[in-house]
């Protein structure tokens, strides 16, 4: 049985399980999401200053919208599990392909059930910050990706093709 999480703001309390989750993910898998970038930094602080730079829009980087970045932590023992990035709006880019969600679980907690309830807490933040409709994507072939939006009230719209011909499909959830 899966154990309580909650989403945190990220901060140098959590600095070593940060750079250890960053790790273990870069070991495992060809790319992260839903970490705001955390694969282009060596340290937590200069991440943590990245997401402090970007959440300001007279510093934040050309292209990107207001987000927020949330580590999901086990209660029982305060466990970096995973990560989410929730955007406040949509780009172009972001509409065809990204959606509002983005979120990863550390590999070795993985096929744990933490996806489904990591999701539903970024839904209630989306909630608290007035979206009433909000679009999530998956490769084509994360077939436990599809599950989770699912159970969580996903509706498929469609899926689409990237520009490096990745296949997303494309799921919409209303809060």
């Amino acid at each position: 049985m899966r154990e309580h999480c909650f989403l945190a703001a990220p901060s140098m309390a959590y600095a070593d399980q940060i750079m250890s989750y960053r790790d273990e993910s870069l070991a495992n898998d060809r790319q992260m999401n839903g970490v705001a970038g955390l694969q282009q930094f060596s340290t937590a602080q200069a991440w943590l200053d990245y997401l402090d730079r970007n959440a300001h829009p007279e510093t934040r980087a050309p292209g990107l919208v207001p987000d927020s970045t949330l580590l999901f932590i086990r209660e029982t023992d305060n466990r970096l599990v995973g990560m989410t990035n929730i955007r406040h709006e949509l780009n172009d880019w972001l509409l065809q392909y990204g959606g509002h969600i983005g979120y990863s679980i550390r590999p070795n907690e993985r096929r744990k059930g933490y996806a489904k309830q990591q999701l539903k807490l970024a839904l209630a933040k989306c909630r608290d910050l007035g979206l009433d409709r909000v679009l999530v994507t998956c490769n084509e072939n994360n077939e436990a990706s599809r599950r989770m939006i699912l159970a969580n009230g996903g509706v498929m719209e469609d899926v689409r093709t990237k520009p490096t011909g990745e296949r997303l499909q494309r799921f919409w959830i209303t809060l």
